[in-house]
């Protein structure tokens, strides 16, 4: 049988391995404390039994996005939308550490979900920063611009919520971040990655850029579990 690559099902793998603290598992599917991440691993292809124990693990109600597909869930769940999802390998990425970047902490959550807000890079929740290591920059003590680690999968780290404010823009200073953050990466023997939406093209330049490539394209199916019984 062919190995699974762990960035074919990078939640999974992380929630089987170094965030094995943050999961919840139901059968084969599992997810994260919902105050850490909304990621749900599961099976390329759900059985009636997955769909099963992915609404007892999320609730009624709830919506979730999957990996793959097309999903086709069972009578009484919604499928609100999908999003076209890019996977980048991150094996050509220089890096250097930052002497400016400041490690962030609990202290400093506020600020980065004031920041998340206003630039919208992708999913933070109040302890999305126990997932990795974030660095942030600042001027004048205001946090402009940050960017961490997310998903652990054997042997790999996602880059994640790379953002800056607007004030602060063309600045270089996303650029710098990304190779701190693999900087810390590669110091522990793994490899750096991270995925972006297809429609966001000016983070595809960047990325390009900086010597990641693309390995792989994906679809996200966003489905909401049913609301009765």
């Amino acid at each position: 049988m062919t190995a699974v690559h762990p960035l074919d099902d990078p939640v999974r793998s992380s929630l089987a391995g170094a965030h094995a603290p943050f999961a919840r598992w139901v059968g084969r599917v599992a997810r994260y404390d919902p105050e850490v991440s909304g990621f749900v691993g599961h099976p390329p292809q759900l059985d009636e039994q997955d769909w099963a124990d992915l609404a007892v693990l999320l609730g009624p109600g709830e919506e979730v996005a999957l990996r793959g597909g097309p999903h086709t869930p069972p009578p009484g769940w919604a499928v609100p939308s999908t999003i076209g999802l890019v996977q980048f390998d991150g094996t050509g990425l220089e890096v250097a550490p930052d002497p400016d970047a400041l490690v962030l902490g609990p202290a400093d959550v506020p600020e980065m979900l004031d920041l998340v807000e206003c630039t919208r890079p992708g999913p933070f929740r109040v302890r999305t920063l126990e997932m990795g290591t974030y660095l942030g920059l600042r001027d004048g003590g205001r946090l402009i611009a940050m960017a961490g680690e997310r998903l652990h999968p054997r042997g790999w780290t996602e880059i994640s919520a790379v953002c800056t404010d607007p004030d602060f823009r063309g600045l270089g200073l996303a650029t710098r971040l990304i190779r701190a953050v693999g900087h810390g990466i590669r110091a522990r023997g793994d490899v750096p990655f991270l995925h972006t939406s297809a429609a966001n093209h000016s983070a595809i330049r960047l990325y390009d850029a900086l010597g990641f490539h693309l390995r792989q394209r994906s679809t996200l199916t966003l489905v909401r579990t049913p609301v009765g019984s």
